[in-house]
C-alpha cells in the first residue's frame, strides 16, 4: 500500500487503513459499511483526484474519458472538476446552499394544495382549477419569507355545489339542434 499512500491525503490513507483493519478484524456488518462509506467520502473528497483529473487534462484526455473513469457524465466531471479551486469551490458552495433549502412544501399553510384539494373533492387537479377560474372555490397564492409560493386552495364556504359541479359544462341542445346556453 505504500504506492498509494504516497499521493492520498492522510486521512483517505487513514480511512484506507481503518477500512483493512475491519476486514481483518472481521468486524460487525454496519461498522465494516460506515468504514466503506467513510472511504467512499474521503476518496471524493480527496485533492489526489483533481490532480489527477488536472493531471489528464494537461494530458490532452477528453472530458468523455475522465467522466468514464469516474463512473460520471461528462457534464457531472466538468462540473465537478473544471476551473480554478476557487470556480470550484464557489460552486460546491452554491450547491450546498441550495441543497440546504427546504424541499418539501410546509405543513402549516393554510387551506389545502390543489391536489389535496382534487382528492378531497374527488375530481382531477384541472377541474379544481376550472372550479376556481369560476369562483365556485376559493383560492390563493401564499408566499413564504425565502420566495417560495404555493397556490391554496379553501373548501369552506365554497357553494353547496362546488363538489358536485367540477365539469365543463354540457350544453342543452333543443329539438332543433340549437344550444340553449
Amino acid at each position: 500500500m505504500t504506492a498509494m499512500n504516497s499521493f492520498l491525503a492522510p486521512s483517505t490513507r487513514a480511512a484506507l487503513v481503518r477500512l483493512a483493519e475491519l476486514a481483518e478484524d472481521q468486524a460487525a456488518p454496519l461498522e465494516r459499511v460506515r468504514g466503506i462509506r467513510r472511504l467512499v467520502h474521503e476518496l471524493e473528497a480527496d485533492p489526489a483526484t483533481l490532480a489527477g483529473v488536472r493531471d489528464a487534462l494537461d494530458a490532452g484526455t477528453g472530458w468523455d474519458e475522465i467522466a468514464d473513469a469516474a463512473g460520471l457524465k461528462p457534464a457531472a466531471a466538468r462540473w465537478r472538476w473544471s476551473g480554478t479551486d476557487e470556480d470550484i469551490a464557489a460552486r460546491l458552495a452554491a450547491g450546498r446552499k441550495r441543497g440546504a433549502r427546504p424541499s418539501s412544501v410546509p405543513t402549516e399553510l393554510p387551506g389545502l394544495s390543489v391536489a389535496q384539494a382534487a382528492t378531497t373533492l374527488g375530481v382531477t387537479v384541472q377541474a379544481v382549477y376550472l372550479q376556481v377560474s369560476r369562483g365556485k372555490l376559493a383560492s390563493r397564492t401564499v408566499e413564504l419569507p425565502d420566495g417560495r409560493s404555493y397556490k391554496r386552495v379553501f373548501l369552506e364556504g365554497a357553494p353547496a355545489d362546488a363538489s358536485t359541479d367540477l365539469t365543463e359544462p354540457t350544453s342543452h341542445h333543443t329539438e332543433d339542434g340549437a344550444t340553449d346556453d
